[in-house]
């Protein structure tokens, strides 16, 4: 009996000792959750850093290159986290992509923009914004593009973590001009470009904003309003079509193709012109099958515009991968080139090698990060549908033909965040016009309280005023930070 109670008492204390392990085992995998995405991060970067030793060679720069690369690819990571969302956000918020349909969609188009379109070129100091002959040797101007890469990795990995979509272009650009007023003082930036650049800043999220408004007041005003809404789609939604598929037509043309053949904005706008027509036509006997047996109500409207805001976020992506991987990769290049000749002055060639790291940084940090500020620019800005979604995508497809007729430099980001923020202002004044005809209409009724008026906001202001406070310091921030970062490495260097 002695025995049968010691072994009971054995076999409590070894269910004690294997649920205290069992639990030790949850607790770690649930800290060890979070840091899943910024463990394949860390390896993706030490990947990228021996990639470069292999494809430069054993040469006396190797070291520098090598710490390029895992910058850039830093760099990658984060605009694949941040930047990528303005494309996917609309689509996703709207409920015409799930979160990993979106995610597979942006990593296969960008990747391909990112390779077949990407920029063969770029200026080794980005954009005109420091004089070249400034830098005293080849030294400064890699240091002075280390620090630009770095900050403006960093900047943009802090605004991923506040959950704010801020332009990794204008991150870069801070970047160089901070490091090149620590590497030559302040007259070695052209202000004048930087004026224009300062200029997009209100330009591209206000003419954003506009647009969409315009588009989506005119479908609530032809198709939304109209008695018999099916009807009134079938006449309209072929036309709103063709002209989303013109305008990404010309789009590609000037942004995605660019590096692939010369377009003038003439021929971008022809090829658009002969795109948006053709697919008007098509889309005529595809709208009039789907539209059949659908009742006559708002959410019917919706099936009519799920696959066109599909192909545009596809194509946005496209666009995006071919421009902005430049921002991961091109001062790389510029080190890599700088590195290898000894020449900095001169527009570089962006070896295959480095165009890969950008490439496939892009697509790890939407996949492991992305999901935050694709929730954030879709739903909770403010509520999207199809029809909203449709004219927040056709309006950054616009707004940069626009800019490019007009010569101005804009931010992809800048122009799809105000284009919600069109979409969702011009949905509170659409309410509240609404709500006024109803009181005249009837005068007894009683009015909102202006607690209850400010709860019923469509644009959440929190979201707004974090985003516009991102937006205004982000050249600033990045400048200041790439300069310190400059005059630490050269104090180490030197």
């Amino acid at each position: 009996m002695a025995d049968k109670d010691l072994e009971a008492r054995h076999l409590e204390t070894l269910d004690r000792d294997l649920g205290r392990l069992s639990n030790l085992e949850t607790a770690t995998a649930y800290v060890g959750r979070p840091l899943v995405g910024p463990g394949i991060a860390f390896v993706f970067i030490v990947l990228a850093g021996l990639a470069a030793m292999i494809f430069f060679g054993q040469t006396s720069n190797t070291l520098i290159v090598m710490i390029a690369a895992t910058f850039g690819a830093y760099m990658a990571l984060n605009i694949g986290a941040n930047d990528v969302a303005n494309n996917m956000g609309p689509a996703v918020g709207a409920n015409a992509l799930t979160m990993t349909g979106a995610i597979v969609i942006a990593a296969i188009f960008e990747s391909a923009g990112a390779l077949i379109a990407g920029g063969d070129v770029v200026s080794t100091i980005s954009k005109g914004i420091v004089a070249p002959d400034s830098m005293a040797d080849g030294s400064i101007f890699i240091w002075a593009m280390m620090a630009a890469l770095l900050s403006s990795a960093l900047w943009v990995n802090l605004a991923t973590w506040i959950g704010a979509p801020v332009s990794t272009t204008h991150s870069v650009v801070g970047g160089v001009m901070g490091a090149g007023v620590a590497a030559a003082g302040f007259a070695a930036v052209n202000w004048s470009t930087m004026g224009t650049i300062a200029a997009s800043w209100v330009i591209s999220p206000v003419l954003g904003g506009l647009i969409a408004a315009g588009f989506l007041w005119f479908i609530k005003a032809r198709i939304i309003y109209q008695d018999d809404k099916i009807a009134a789609a079938r006449r309209w939604v072929p036309m709103l079509v063709g002209i989303m598929a013109g305008a990404f037509a010309a789009y590609l043309a000037l942004k995605g193709l660019k590096h692939l053949m010369k377009i003038s904005l003439g021929s971008a706008l022809l090829i658009g012109l002969v795109a948006g027509i053709g697919i008007w036509v098509a889309m005529i006997p595809v709208i009039r099958r789907q539209s059949e047996g659908l009742e006559n109500r708002n959410k019917s409207l919706k099936v009519l515009f799920g696959i066109p805001l599909v192909v545009s976020a596809a194509l946005l992506s496209f666009a995006h991968g071919a421009n902005d991987v430049a921002n991961a990769v091109g001062p790389l290049a510029a080190i890599v080139s700088a590195s290898q000749t000894g020449d900095f002055a001169e527009a570089v060639s962006i070896p295959h090698w480095v165009m890969v790291i950008g490439a496939l940084g892009i697509s790890f940090g939407l996949f492991l990060f992305g999901p935050k500020l694709i929730r954030m620019v879709g739903s909770q800005i403010t509520k999207l549908n199809p029809m909203r979604a449709y004219c927040v995508a056709l309006s950054a497809a616009i707004t940069v033909i626009i800019a490019s007729w007009l010569g101005l430099p804009v931010s992809s980001t800048h122009i799809a965040v105000g284009a919600v923020f069109g979409v969702g202002f011009f949905r509170e004044w659409d309410t509240e016009r609404r709500l006024k005809r109803a009181r005249m209409a009837m005068p007894d009724r009683p009015s909102l309280a202006p607690a209850e008026r400010g709860r019923r906001k469509l644009v959440r202001r929190t979201h707004f005023t974090t985003i516009i406070a991102a937006w205004v310091v982000t050249v600033p921030a990045a400048a200041l930070m790439s300069a310190v970062i400059f005059l630490g490495i050269r104090a180490i260097a030197g």
